[in-house]
């Protein structure tokens, strides 16, 4: 816990300035992320002998986040791009004696589409107005929610919520997840109101709601990493980031909380 205690605050050091200020320095923070996200995802299904490209993974990854970040209007023709062109590697190796190409390009597009084109919605909630602010509202709420479950979980997790996914993981840190989510929304929101100006367009209870299903769902991100993990027979995606594994391990769960927290925003804040 200390170990997990002390990397997150040297994160949050590198990191806030990043969220503060916004771009290119918050795209070379989160692409190194989600990148790298995407290079330990292609070495997880290669430990049991699948063979999704890397270079297109990586390149597709890469190319969605810097368009979606400096030239939106371009990101959709290059995520067609770079399913159409792992169609077309996948099927040179085929015809190369491949005989599992076909599951290969399954995973090099989930790669692309789940890493690249879901992951990319960290950058479009921080390039919304105000967007540093809602960044951190949405945020605040996942990390604590995983605060949370991790330490109650902990200390009095019980009953396994996913024994074959994740046998640590219990109702009981799943619960503290959505209580602590739905409680630092609302406290975000009611600091923020209090001390500044900067989200008086969203209600507390508002704010608690988006806590609670910030809690409540990234929690399967975790889940669905640890899916790929299973399978593949490792138990941390690396070990570059002291006490929180690799990029992938990290990110998990901010790629649901990216995307539900961007559009709750939308749909019924912005």
């Amino acid at each position: 816990m200390r170990r997990r205690l002390i990397t997150a605050l040297g994160l949050a050091v590198v990191g806030m300035p990043a969220i503060v200020f916004g771009g290119i320095l918050y795209y070379l923070l989160i692409g190194t992320f989600l990148v790298g996200a995407a290079w330990e995802y292609i070495h997880l299904f290669r430990a049991v002998k699948y063979e999704p490209n890397l270079y297109i993974t990586l390149g597709g990854v890469l190319a969605i986040t810097f368009t979606r970040m400096f030239f939106v209007e371009y990101a959709q023709p290059v995520f067609a791009i770079f399913i159409l062109a792992a169609m077309a590697v996948h099927l040179v190796t085929y015809e190369r004696g491949r005989d599992q190409s076909a599951l290969d390009f399954g995973i090099t597009v989930g790669g692309i589409v789940y890493i690249g084109w879901i992951g990319a919605y960290l950058l479009d909630l921080r390039n919304l107005p105000e967007g540093g602010w809602w960044f951190m509202l949405v945020m605040f709420c996942v990390w604590a929610g995983d605060s949370g479950a991790y330490s109650i979980g902990r200390a009095y997790g019980n009953h396994k919520m996913a024994p074959r996914l994740s046998p640590k993981k219990s109702w009981e840190g799943y619960a503290a997840s959505v209580f602590t989510g739905a409680h630092t929304g609302a406290f975000y929101v009611w600091v923020f109101q209090t001390f500044g100006n900067h989200i008086h367009d969203i209600a507390i209870w508002q704010g608690a709601i988006m806590g609670l299903l910030l809690g409540a769902l990234p929690p399967l991100g975790d889940l669905g990493e640890s899916m790929f993990k299973r399978q593949s027979g490792i138990k941390d995606s690396s070990d570059l980031i002291p006490g929180h594994g690799g990029f992938f391990d990290r990110i998990d769960s901010w790629l649901w909380g990216a995307i539900i927290g961007y559009y709750f925003l939308v749909w019924f804040i912005i």
